[in-house]
């Protein structure tokens, strides 16, 4: 638990915004693509919603049409986790998940969502995947197209931006990454994500170090 969050004043928030990614029942334990040990965020997570001032909560939310590139289903012959190639650019195959409309893609009913001021939804594009809450991946016009959330952050005066949710080794990697290379100051509150792969920690640091993203452990 990042207990030093709840020690900060709503005056020195006053231009953070946190930004809780993808907490949605696909990717918690008993659904389409979990998330090792993906529920132990919520209770600290809700937390954190609740007690600390944010001048701004914003939530990204995976939102596939059927039949989504990133699935496995859509590729005779490949299963998920294989690695494809997609737009010149290597593409994890996933299960279904996160289907358009589905009960595994709603925003989870465990943590308070009137905080959130807006849902960022994303992967929609058929042909295209979508990590990051601020960029999709790679188009086949080989560019990340904006997701705006960058713009509304902006507008609303937001300088820094702390990140939470799941997948730690992916959808909020990506998200911290993307918010550095924005010109936000970054922080990833570890111990409110979980990742896919946990090898992958040691890897994930060191790239979010690079990105010049701040790693807040509780």
């Amino acid at each position: 638990m990042p207990h030093s969050l709840f020690d900060r004043p709503a005056t020195d928030l006053a231009h953070a915004a946190l930004i809780v990614v993808d907490v949605q029942p696909d990717f918690l334990p008993g659904g389409a693509l979990a998330v090792p040990e993906g529920d132990a965020i919520l209770d600290p997570l809700r937390a954190v919603m609740e007690r600390v001032p944010f001048a701004v909560v914003v939530a990204t939310q995976d939102w596939h049409p059927p039949g989504h590139v990133s699935f496995a289903s859509s590729h005779p012959g490949r299963h998920p986790f294989d690695q494809v190639e997609l737009h010149g650019h290597p593409e994890t195959l996933w299960p279904d998940h996160c289907v358009q409309g589905t009960a595994g893609a709603e925003l989870h009913p465990a943590l308070p969502w009137t905080r959130v001021s807006a849902v960022i939804r994303k992967g929609m594009q058929q042909d295209v995947d979508s990590y990051s809450g601020f960029r999709n991946n790679w188009d086949a016009a080989g560019t990340r197209p904006h997701t705006g959330l960058a713009g509304y952050l902006r507008e609303r005066e937001i300088e820094e931006v702390y990140l939470a949710g799941l997948a730690r080794d992916f959808c909020v990697k990506w998200s911290a990454e993307d918010a550095a290379e924005a010109g936000f100051r970054t922080t990833m509150l570890w111990s409110l994500t979980r990742p896919v792969v946990p090898a992958s920690d040691a890897a994930v640091r060191a790239a979010l170090e690079d990105a010049g993203v701040r790693i807040l452990d509780g």
